[in-house]
């Protein structure tokens, strides 16, 4: 992945970004009361590697004057037919409001159809109003079954 969105390039994700990207996920998750979990629901972040290339999922980070202001990504599940789950989908508090979650959200679409999945699942939380809000305008129909502790909704959307 190598994309721009204004003067945003979101591209893949390298182990020089770990720590940032990691810090940049904390800050969000605190910014709306919610912890980060570094050996809990967070640990993916941690183990890039072993949870998302291995897998045959991407992850991305998006950066701004060479400063990583967000994160997206998705890897295969086995919930569902041919499903993958979009995870770790953040953005400061300073980019939102500039459509570039909407455009995130489309590019990682995009990169999971093309790679033939059929399904997309989204677990979130309610505090989390702005991702409820953008999964609800984009096709993502309620579930059940949420599996992350600190999540309470869970979203499905048909490709």
């Amino acid at each position: 992945m190598n994309s721009y969105y204004q003067d945003f390039l979101i591209r893949n994700w390298q182990k020089s970004d770990r720590t940032k990207a990691a810090a940049v996920i904390s800050y969000v998750l605190s910014e709306y009361g919610l912890g980060w979990e570094p050996k809990g629901a967070d640990r993916d972040v941690l183990e890039v590697e072993e949870c998302y290339l291995a897998t045959g999922g991407e992850f991305w980070v998006i950066e701004h004057q060479s400063q990583i202001v967000g994160t997206g990504a998705y890897y295969p599940i086995t919930r569902g037919e041919k499903a993958v789950e979009i995870r770790k989908m953040y953005l400061l508090a300073s980019v939102r409001g500039l459509g570039l979650g909407k455009y995130l959200l489309q590019q990682l679409e995009a990169a999971i159809a093309s790679r033939g999945f059929q399904q997309i699942w989204i677990e979130t939380a309610s505090v989390l109003v702005e991702a409820v809000k953008l999964y609800e305008n984009n096709g993502y129909q309620a579930a059940t079954g949420v599996e992350t502790p600190r999540c309470d909704r869970v979203y499905v959307k048909y490709l």
